[in-house]
C-alpha cells in the first residue's frame, strides 16, 4: 500500500485549487455539493407534499368521488382516532418503491390533465379498470402498504369474530399465498359495479 508523500499531497491540492477556465476545482466541487443538497432537499420536500391528503383531493376527480366514499369508512373515522390517508394505502414508505409508485402516478396525473376521468360518468366507467390495477399492484407487493399498520402478529384473534379469526389464521400461514387485498377489496372505496 503506497503512502501519500508531502509532494503528492501538494500536487493533489494544487489540482484541486487550480483554476479551470474561471474557477478552481474545489470551488466547482463545493458549489456542486451545495446545489446537490438543495436539489435533494427540494426533491424530498416535493415528495412529502404530494403524499398529503390535501394534495390527493386537490383534483375534483378524487375529491368528488373516492374521497366521499373514504370518509364513510373505518380508515377515516374510528373509535381510536387513527386515520389512514391516501398515501398510507397507495404509496410505499421505502424510497425505492416510493419513486416507482410516484412515476406510475404521473400517468394517473396525465389522465386527469387530459380528462380521462374528469366527470362522474367517466370516472365510473373507468372504476373497474383503476381498481383492478390497484388490486394487482397490492397482490404483487403482498399488500405491503396494508402491513405498515396491520400485522398478523399484532392481531388479537380472540377479539375478532369467528369468520375473521378463521380467515386471518389461514392467511397468516406462509404457504397460503393469500394477502390482505384478496379479502378486503372495497374496504375504503366502493366496489366497481361488475
Amino acid at each position: 500500500m503506497s503512502e501519500t508523500t508531502p509532494s503528492t499531497r501538494n500536487s493533489l491540492w494544487a489540482v484541486l485549487r487550480r483554476p479551470s477556465a474561471r474557477y478552481s476545482l474545489i470551488s466547482l466541487l463545493g458549489t456542486g455539493f451545495i446545489l446537490g443538497i438543495l436539489f435533494w432537499g427540494g426533491f424530498n420536500t416535493g415528495m412529502d407534499a404530494t403524499n398529503t391528503l390535501e394534495f390527493c383531493i386537490s383534483c375534483h376527480e378524487m375529491r368528488d368521488n373516492v374521497y366521499q366514499e373514504y370518509q364513510k369508512t373505518v380508515h377515516y373515522n374510528n373509535r381510536t382516532g387513527v386515520r389512514a390517508v391516501c398515501s398510507d394505502c397507495h404509496v410505499p414508505r421505502d424510497w425505492t418503491h416510493k419513486i416507482v409508485r410516484k412515476l406510475q402516478a404521473s400517468g394517473e396525473v396525465w389522465g386527469t390533465l387530459v380528462g380521462t376521468i374528469d366527470t362522474k360518468e367517466k370516472f365510473e366507467a373507468k372504476r373497474a379498470e383503476m381498481a383492478q390495477h390497484e388490486w394487482d399492484r397490492m397482490k404483487r407487493t403482498d399488500s405491503r402498504e396494508c402491513r405498515n399498520c396491520h400485522r398478523y402478529d399484532a392481531m388479537d384473534m380472540e377479539l375478532q369474530d369467528k369468520t375473521a379469526k378463521k380467515k386471518h389464521g389461514q392467511a397468516s400461514a406462509e404457504e397460503s399465498g393469500k394477502t390482505c387485498i384478496d379479502c378486503h377489496k372495497g374496504i375504503a372505496h366502493k366496489l366497481p359495479e361488475e
